[in-house]
């Protein structure tokens, strides 16, 4: 409910307030965006220096991004952003799966209209290529999408709570795995056509082909070993 008072707030709280807001959105980009195969180690200092702000924001910065469940802090060393794990990476793409070959099944029947509006959504994706977040924005765009035109609003809601990893694997899975941005689009082709011709079977097919694809990219720095150096580097590990 809007405050008609709000207005007359200390000048101070509302620097404060926004300080807090811009060091936290700093802050979750980075740890969203962090292509790191390891365990990665952040602290107040070097936040501070990064976005140019005081101690007090960034700590409350970092303890609501705790709470969203993106980093740990450990008492005297920082905090810590854990590497993705193969059990994090198994249990969002089952319910991926589940959620977008349903929807998949119920937004074919808008044919031509969505798949004209999916279109546009796979040519920006197209321009901006070469700027793997932007990329993983647009793919996010793109699927989104499909599950709203569902018109089941609690998977959508769903869905949305998906949105932070499905970002930091989205650009895990680009940044490890050449030419992977070709595949998805060729992926999302395979979507829309199945949704242009009014095919639910065929659009959800696609749709599972392209999630089983992705899995695979995620897991080849798992393949690969890379699990093991991180679990090296956690604190919980370090503490044993």
């Amino acid at each position: 409910m809007t405050n008609p008072y709000q207005s007359q707030r200390p000048a101070i709280g509302q620097r404060a307030d926004a300080a807090q807001d811009i060091v936290y959105r700093w802050l979750k980009q980075y740890v969203l965006t962090l292509p790191s195969r390891e365990g990665t180690f952040l602290t107040e200092a070097e936040v501070c220096r990064e976005t140019g702000t005081s101690r007090t924001p960034v700590r409350e910065a970092l303890l609501r991004l705790e709470a969203d469940g993106l980093l740990q802090i450990v008492p005297k060393k920082g905090a810590y952003v854990p590497p993705i794990t193969e059990t994090e990476i198994e249990a969002v793409m089952q319910a991926r799966g589940l959620v977008e070959e349903w929807c998949a099944r119920q937004a074919a029947g808008f044919g031509d209209m969505l798949a004209a509006e999916l279109d546009r959504l796979m040519a920006r994706q197209v321009e901006v290529q070469h700027d793997t977040v932007a990329f993983i924005e647009c793919d996010r765009d793109f699927h989104r999408t499909i599950v709203r035109a569902a018109g089941n609003p609690v998977l959508a809601d769903f869905y949305e709570s998906l949105r932070d990893r499905q970002l930091r694997m989205g650009v895990r899975a680009i940044t490890i795995s050449g030419g992977r941005g070709d595949s998805v689009l060729a992926e999302h082709a395979a979507i829309v056509e199945g949704i242009r011709r009014g095919q639910p079977e065929q659009a959800a097919a696609a749709v599972a082909q392209h999630l089983a694809r992705t899995l695979v990219a995620l897991r080849l720095p798992i393949a690969a070993g890379w699990g093991s150096v991180a679990a090296e580097r956690s604190p919980a590990v370090a503490a044993q």
